[in-house]
Order: structure tokens, then sequence, then C-alpha cells
């Protein structure tokens, strides 16, 4: 039976872990302290919601306790992870990163089939626990004994606490939670001993260490361009056949006209409220510098350049500005392009800010602004290797990078992550962004490298290995001695963050398939519909005890 403060308690304490959890978000800019709060809030949630779910499988439809947490908990997931444009950090199956055997499973079902283990081993542990223990403890109400009960069936009600959660036959569940445990642990013992990774292009990660004020500031872009140009030079002895910049760090706009467009509208297109020269603007649509200096970037470093830029669009319906990935080479200068399609709410557009006005407040860039959606997914081909870029956030986001590893038409080879994590001055963000990236590797069963602003930059394999480099150099070093030689710190084991560096290796190109891409998400989406069915239809079912007593 439900004590009175349950709910409230099950609440308050999911609120303390995702404002703990979701602090990061506050050091973005002052704006976010009331987007940090609005996710903390709802995120929390999903703990009470899923405490009644479960309880309305166990109690109402009578399904074991080892099956309706673990359903439960994973349909919830899968509905975070898409409501609303989605939430999809800090699944429980995430936690288990650092067991490369364990999660092996993501390529059948998602990090969801991670989350639905280690939901299952919970259940049965909490399970074993004696009710007797309970009562001890006070966790029990007192029992409840109708006056008329001498004249109820044998069959009718237990006269001491029990709950349908208790196992009537431990031995059963602890078996059944085993054999999914070993099973799955079989599983990704075999799919690894199938891998055959061979040498695929040697990559060059770029990694300046800005935060986000100084990307912001047009005085600093000489700077940004720079240190990034000196470490990009370091790793040219190392004969990269690619080099990849962190998200829009080419701070000078790609400007493209599209045909049709006048000067008349070229002009009513200029930011407002600034003063500007009127043949100064039109002349910078039709200037070649940036695409001259990115082509010249690549001619010099003699290598493909994957380089996060923004790139401004001119059209008959107005300007239009995306967050991109450009990809030049040596030869043609910038022969692709691709536009981020997931954006973040409030970081990067506001949702319905011409119906509700107000949401504009909560947005730490200025009224006027606001990146547009790009259109479909990119691959670059180079050197008869295909490269799929996904920009910032996306790669948090399994659905999306699931449908670009499936609409491609052969396996991509790279997934290539370009990120501005300045946002968050060394946080544990850093931390869990490259964490739940590795799932997306193991999902797709392909490689992936990423290039972040302030870190952290790695090389993500078919396995979700997260890959030392074989060339590590650290461009904040001041001696030989005191220079960063690896990812981690050798005697904290932490990821080395907030420095310029570059990296260089030979990617792993993965030989196998996945089930998961070629499937989709069914197994989560079952388990959200079994959640949903318990929260619909649970009401209209009685209690068994309850019917009985009547």
């Amino acid at each position: 039976r439900p004590t009175r403060a349950m709910y409230r308690c099950v609440y308050l304490g999911g609120l303390v872990w995702s404002f703990a959890t979701l602090q990061w978000m506050r050091l973005g800019d002052p704006s976010m302290y009331v987007a940090w709060a609005a996710l903390s809030i709802y995120v929390a949630m999903y703990f009470p919601a899923f405490v009644a779910t479960s309880r309305a499988a166990v109690h109402r439809f009578s399904v074991p306790l080892t099956i309706a947490v673990p359903v439960v908990w994973v349909g919830f997931e899968y509905l975070r992870a898409t409501l609303m444009t989605g939430f999809a950090w800090y699944f429980v199956g995430h936690s288990q990163y650092v067991f490369t055997e364990l999660i092996q499973v993501s390529d059948l079902v998602g990090a969801y089939g991670v989350s639905f283990v280690v939901m299952l081993t919970s259940a049965c542990l909490a399970g074993l626990i004696p009710l007797k223990a309970l009562e001890r403890l006070k966790l029990f109400p007192p029992v409840q004994v109708p006056k008329d009960f001498e004249h109820l069936p044998e069959d009718g009600i237990v006269p001491q606490n029990s709950s349908k959660a208790e196992f009537r036959r431990p031995w059963l569940h602890v078996v059944a939670a085993m054999s999914v445990l070993v099973a799955t642990l079989a599983y990704g013992a075999i799919r690894r001993g199938q891998a055959e990774f061979v040498d695929g292009p040697r990559v060059a990660l770029i990694q300046g260490n800005f935060p986000t004020s100084l990307k912001h500031d047009t005085s600093e872009f000489t700077t940004i361009f720079r240190y990034h140009d000196a470490l990009t030079g370091m790793t040219v002895p190392h004969q990269p056949d690619l080099i990849v910049w962190p998200e829009t760090m080419f701070r000078w706009p790609l400007r493209i006209v599209e045909p049709g467009v006048e000067e008349a509208q070229l002009l009513a297109m200029a930011p407002p409220g600034v003063d500007i020269d009127q043949y100064r603007w039109i002349d910078s649509w039709s200037d070649p510098t940036v695409r001259d200096t990115l082509q010249q970037l690549s001619q010099r470093a003699g290598a493909a350049m994957a380089i996060g830029i923004d790139c401004w669009v001119a059209g008959k319906d107005g300007m239009r500005v995306y967050n991109s990935s450009a990809f030049v080479t040596p030869q043609q200068g910038i022969v692709d392009r691709y536009d981020k399609m997931h954006r973040v709410p409030f970081g990067e557009y506001v949702p319905l800010k011409n119906e509700l006005p107000m949401l504009r407040t909560f947005a730490p860039f200025p009224t006027e602004f606001g990146l547009t959606k790009g259109d479909s997914a990119h691959i670059f081909q180079h050197g008869g290797w295909s490269f799929a870029p996904v920009i910032c956030f996306e790669d948090t986001v399994p659905h999306l990078v699931r449908g670009i590893a499936n609409g491609a038409d052969q396996k991509i080879d790279v997934f290539i992550n370009h990120t501005n994590d300045g946002w968050f001055k060394g946080s544990s963000e850093l931390d869990q962004h490259l964490i739940t990236a590795s799932f997306r590797a193991v999902e797709t069963r392909t490689p992936m490298v990423r290039a972040v602003n302030t870190g952290v930059s790695a090389v993500i394999d078919g396995d979700g290995v997260i890959r030392e480099p074989d060339v590590f150099i650290d461009g904040d070093a001041q001696t030989p001695e005191t220079a960063r030689r690896s990812l981690r710190d050798p005697v904290t084991g932490r990821w080395n963050k907030s420095l310029n560096a570059a990296m260089v290796m030979d990617v792993p190109l993965d030989n196998r398939q996945s089930a998961y891409v070629r499937n989709g998400d069914w197994f989560a989406q079952g388990c959200c519909f079994a959640a949903l069915l318990c929260v619909t239809a649970g009401p209209f079912r009685r209690r068994t005890q309850k019917s009985a007593c009547e």
C-alpha cells in the first residue's frame, strides 16, 4: 500500500539528483539558470512516474517485479529521449560504459538494452530483501484487517503485511536475472571476438581551449584562428589524411547567395540596430576570402579537412543561419557541407518564440538570432572512405545517429563529431558527453572521431572503447617535461580537459553490421507502449486483494 508522502519523497529525491547532475547548465550563460531549473524539474518527474507505473504493473496487472521494473524504466527512457525534441542523457545504461562486454548489446536494441539489464538485476536484488526486514525498519504501514475478516474465504486476504512484489520463488527470479546478465556478457564477448579492426584514415583532431565569451568576441577571431592553425601545423609531420576542427571554430562565416537574390534584399538582411557600410555589406557576400583561406589551410596540411563553421545563406525568403561542417580538399576547396539538423532548444533556437514572445528572454543570444534546421544528412567522400558528420549534441541522440547510418547507401566508415563544450568550462558535462557518444559507436558499429573545443577530443572504436591516440600533442606545454602525453592524467585517471591539444591516430574501421541500425527502436518502443498501457489502463483495473475483500 502506498504511504501518504511516498510520491513526494520520490520526486524530491529525483529533484535533488537532477539539480546536482545538471548543474553544468548554469555555466553556459546567466540566463541558463532558468533552463537548468526547468529541465531539472521536468526530469525529476520521471522518478515518481516510474514508481507509480511499476506499482500498477505489479499490483493491478500481476506482472512480476523483475519484468515490470526494467520494462517501465526503459519505456520512460525512450519517452524522455524523444518527447519535446528529447533529452537522451544520463540513461542508467550509460553508467556501465567501462564494462565493454556488457554494452555490446547496444548493437541489438540500443543503449536501452544496457539499461534493461541494469534495472532487471536491480529489481532482482530489491526483491530479495525480506519483507520482515522492512517491517523491522518500520517501512510498512500497520496491517488493516477488515472487521468481518472471519467471514471471508481463506484466499480472500492475507492477515499480515504482504506484497505482490514479494518473491514467492526467489530462486526463479535470481536464475532469470543471472541468465540475462550472463547471456548479455556472452553476447558481448562473442561480438567483440568478431571484430576485425583494420587501419582506416589517419585522422588529426584539433582541440582549442577557448571559453564561449572569447568565441563571440570579434577581436579574438584572429587569435582563435592562429591557435588552431598552429595546432594543425603540429600534426602535419604525422601525415594525416583528414584534419578535424571543432564546432564553429573557424569564426568567419561562410556566405552563400542563392540565385535571384538582389542587392536590395541583401541590404534588408543586415543585422538590425547595426550601423553598417552598405557597400561593404553587399561586397562581403561575394568575397572569396573565407573559401580561399580554407583551401589554403588544406593545401598547407596536405590533407582534407572537416571544419566547424557558421554558414549564412541569403535566400529570397531572408537570411538563414546554419551551424555547419565544411568539407575541404587541397585540390577543390569546399566540396560539401552539412548543416546541423538537431538544434538545442533555447541554446540555438527558441521554440514557439512567435506564439510566446516571453520565451525569448530565456535564450543566451539576441532576439533576432537563431539557427535554421538543416535539411538532411551528408556523407563526405575522400580517399575511398566515407565520413558522416554530426555536430554538437547530435551525437547524444540515438535515433538521429541511427537514422543517418541507416539512410546511407553503404556502411559509413567514420562518424565525425564537431563539438564546442567551451560553454561548460571543464565541468562534468564534458565527461558525460564523451561517454554518451561512445554508445553511438557501439549501436552503429561505426567508429567516431570527436574534435571538441576545451575537450574531450577522442577516437572511439566500434566497441565503444575510447582509444589512446598514437600521437598526443600538448599545445600548452612550456617544456617537454611538463607536457601531458595522453588523454588521461596518469595519476588521477581523469580526462585531460581545458587545454590546447592535438592528437593523431589511424581510425580502426569496423567490419561488423548492426541490427539496431537495421531494425531501429522496436524494443524501446515496445517497452514504452507497455508502460503507457499501464498508465492509461491501470486506473480502470482494480487490485486483486481489494476485489476479494469486497
